[in-house]
């Protein structure tokens, strides 16, 4: 059933004005009035769940400022692309404690980089408890929407993503449905996995605007269907049963004439789009201001746009601005 306006999803938290995943973010978000916040998971060595963007931590940490880890400073390739820098999985949580979190644009979020090197790397654990606590101070019901980062490669290595979280979210209580828990990924073969494990949440499959999902490019080559394909009538045809919904770029909604929206509903499929940015760096080129990339451009004008789609979820980086224009 569409929603009348959309759920208004924190990414990270409130990244807009704290580092994201920091717990200022969170709290900040919870406070804002969204309706659910979003963690990005990826493992360490020792098979514990952190939220960070990415599992290359030097741009959202203090890590390359420690001597002792100088050493672990590595190339990698991540999902087909080479990546230099410090990785979670060669880190045991102990290790991870002792870094820092740092705001990942500090060139557009200058205010947010003031944060710097003041508070701790998060566990999903650690998340899940802030929300549950929101969700009780704040007097409404909060859900977490938990996007699964690198599933094939983590499993690759050894590190097997599906029993962690489901480990996870039956320790903190959010895996049988009493919380409003979603699980999303651009792979779908982990949300086929952590649905077969009877996690109680609804299975969103995030969508780029090109390209192919990596999973399925592993097992299948170029005969894996690209993104694109997946949201046409007969791509969504094959999603009904395998997942709830789907998450799309939001310059897909942005795209005149697109029927992605109507297309999905018809199927009883929900829609959420990614990711409502104020400033003029991520705005499309219509709607970008003066000021410079961190300025903020027109964009209500585009979330308009977003909103008139009839899409079911946004996630927004500046909360107070999404809670105030999508519930308008």
């Amino acid at each position: 059933m569409p929603r009348k306006s959309p759920l208004v999803i924190g990414h990270r938290g409130a990244p807009g004005y704290r580092p994201e995943h920091s717990r200022s973010s969170y709290e900040l978000a919870l406070a804002m009035g969204v309706d659910a916040v979003e963690p990005d998971v990826v493992a360490t060595k020792d098979g514990v769940l952190i939220v960070r963007h990415e599992n290359e931590i030097s741009g959202t940490t203090d890590v390359a400022e420690h001597p002792e880890f100088a050493d672990r400073k590595t190339t990698k390739r991540v999902d087909g692309q080479a990546l230099t820098g410090w990785f979670s999985e060669d880190f045991t949580w102990d290790e991870l404690s002792t870094l820092r979190s740092r705001e990942r644009l500090p060139e557009v979020r200058l205010s947010s980089a003031s944060f710097n090197d003041s508070q701790a790397i998060l566990r999903l654990t650690d998340v899940l408890d802030i929300v549950r606590d929101g969700s009780i101070e704040h007097g409404r019901e909060i859900g977490v929407v938990l996007e699964v980062k690198h599933a094939t490669y983590f499993a690759s290595i050894g590190l097997d993503l599906a029993p962690l979280i489901e480990r996870d979210l039956r320790a903190a209580g959010w895996a049988d449905g009493e919380l409003p828990l979603i699980i999303e990924c651009f792979e779908s073969t982990i949300l086929g996995e952590l649905k077969a494990r009877g996690i109680a949440a609804a299975y969103i499959y995030l969508i780029e605007a090109s390209g192919r999902p990596f999973d399925l490019l592993v097992a299948r080559g170029r005969q894996a269907l690209t993104y694109k394909a997946t949201v046409t009538p007969q791509g969504l045809d094959g999603l009904v049963g395998q997942v709830d919904g789907i998450s799309v770029n939001k310059r897909m909604l942005l795209t005149p004439g697109n029927s992605i929206v109507a297309d999905a509903h018809a199927r009883g499929l929900t829609v959420f789009t990614w990711t409502c940015r104020p400033e003029n760096a991520f705005l499309s080129a219509e709607f970008r201001g003066a000021g410079g990339k961190s300025a903020y451009g027109d964009y209500e004008a585009e979330w308009d746009v977003i909103k008139r789609s009839g899409v079911d979820g946004v996630f927004v980086d500046h909360p107070d601005l999404g809670v105030s224009f999508f519930r308008g």
